[in-house]
């Protein structure tokens, strides 16, 4: 299963066409700034983020036109975070999603204020959507999650937790928990934000959605970090190997490989067995979280 199914296609379609709608258009001063946002954003990718938004809002029932700014949201934050993480100052990558980054094609001064703009316009874009209609104190949670996935108890956090351990060999909690904040935060705020979209006000039901964010979120670490060690560089879209090179802690390096691979079977089992629970409308979601634990990319 290399390639997204049918119905996850549509959805990353979609969020793509959203993205396009809500970015500046490049010809709008100033214009080399709006071309790096707009690079970084629709270069490519899997869209993984605002498919979780779509998926967790199809299973509650809400209608397309309602996630379509939350998933526009998240994304933009990825990218992002993506355009910061790959600066010569923190993990200094030169290629991204099989092209030049953000910071090589249009400079490193470029690159940080087209990380600093994306930030804020994901915020814009959650806060004015006219067809996210929720009540006022909805929205307002839905930019309290988005913000708290951003900063120092996501994936900030996780990046400066990220950045310290280089060099050093962390124990399994200690990687759970680094990645928890820098990967999963988001992962699991899309969600979140899917959910509340739909309306969900039911407390056990927000749990399973959150467990299974949880445990997506470190699935998909999990088989990143296999894939550096046994993906090419063609394949994957950024240079293969970084993370032993550059003496990251990781999980093939820290439990090897063969138990990296059982915790990747057991969170993938936990996230269907949640997904489950949703019956057909959940369909998005198994779908997702067999994708997350397979891809080749």
């Amino acid at each position: 299963m290399r390639d997204l199914p049918p119905d996850l296609q549509a959805l990353s379609n979609r969020a793509d066409a959203a993205l396009a709608r809500v970015l500046p258009d490049e010809a709008t001063p100033p214009v080399p700034l709006h071309r790096a946002m707009r690079y970084a954003v629709l270069g490519g990718g899997k869209r993984m983020r605002p498919l979780l938004v779509y998926a967790a809002g199809l299973a509650l029932g809400a209608p397309l036109d309602r996630l379509d700014a939350p998933a526009a949201a998240v994304e933009i934050i990825h990218a992002y975070s993506l355009v910061h993480d790959d600066l010569p100052a923190m993990d200094d990558d030169a290629l991204r999603r099989g092209q030049p980054t953000c910071h090589v094609a249009f400079g490193e001064a470029m690159a940080i204020l087209a990380g600093d703009a994306l930030q804020a316009l994901a915020f814009e874009v959650l806060s004015e959507a006219p067809a996210l209609d929720v009540e006022p104190a909805v929205r307002i949670e839905m930019l309290r999650i988005l913000g708290k996935a951003c900063g120092s108890q996501g994936m900030a956090g996780g990046q400066a937790l990220d950045l310290a351990s280089v060099g050093h060999r962390l124990d399994p909690a200690a990687l759970e928990r680094m990645h928890v904040h820098k990967t999963g935060a988001l992962i699991r705020a899309s969600v979140r934000l899917g959910a509340l979209a739909a309306g969900c006000r039911d407390d056990a039901v927000l749990a399973r959605i959150d467990r299974y964010g949880h445990c997506v979120g470190l699935a998909f670490q999990i088989r990143d970090d296999i894939l550096d060690v046994e993906g090419s560089t063609d394949q994957l879209g950024k240079t293969a190997g970084k993370d032993e090179a550059h003496a990251k802690p990781t999980y093939p390096a820290i439990l090897g490989m063969p138990a990296s691979r059982a915790q990747l079977a057991a969170m993938t089992a936990q996230a269907l067995a949640d997904a489950a629970t949703f019956g057909e409308g959940g369909r998005a979601l198994v779908d997702l979280a067999r994708f997350v634990a397979l891809r080749e990319s």
